[in-house]
């Protein structure tokens, strides 16, 4: 990409954000900054607890993620954040007006599947279906691409380059 932007990585649990993350941020030459890490103790309790976070919870995390991005302007990063809502993704481009957007977009019982064999994660493969009703999925006004999460990792982060260079140049 011929400009350093900050990519946020988003999509519903299980489409392999924190793992297509970390290869697209090599790919890119950026840093990555796992999503998770910067929810407050309080959400992982209560998504641990099978209880979907509402907007309240969310907003914190947000202004997290926004103020990394923001910090990492014109010096290029990944960071995942599931950003299901227009509304959310709003407030991380309010933070960090020249995010773009990778969603990672796949069949639900992949994505189910997936969700199942993952070992050690909070979020039960049960909040699958608050997730999805909660996606919004990017506008034609919104800086970003789609990448479908079928295949294997290194194909995944293939196309999420191609697409993300094509959108570079379309900019």
């Amino acid at each position: 990409m011929s400009t350093p932007h900050v990519v946020v990585v988003m999509g519903v649990a299980g489409t392999g954000k924190t793992t297509i993350g970390p290869p697209l941020a090599a790919a890119l030459g950026v840093p990555y900054a796992e999503g998770d890490d910067f929810h407050p103790p309080a959400n992982i309790a209560k998504m641990s607890a099978g209880t979907p976070l509402d907007d309240a919870d969310r907003w914190p995390w947000l202004d997290a993620i926004g103020q990394w991005a923001h910090d990492r302007a014109g010096l290029g990063g990944v960071v995942s954040s599931s950003a299901l809502k227009r509304s959310y993704r709003d407030r991380l481009r309010a933070a960090a007006p020249d995010a773009v957007f990778l969603h990672l977009t796949g069949d639900r019982a992949l994505i189910e599947r997936r969700m199942a064999e993952r070992k050690g994660h909070f979020m039960p493969p049960a909040l699958l279906d608050s997730q999805f009703a909660t996606l919004q999925p990017l506008g034609g006004d919104e800086a970003g691409v789609a990448v479908n999460v079928s295949g294997t990792p290194e194909e995944i982060t293939e196309r999420a380059v191609a697409a993300l260079r094509r959108l570079d140049s379309a900019r």
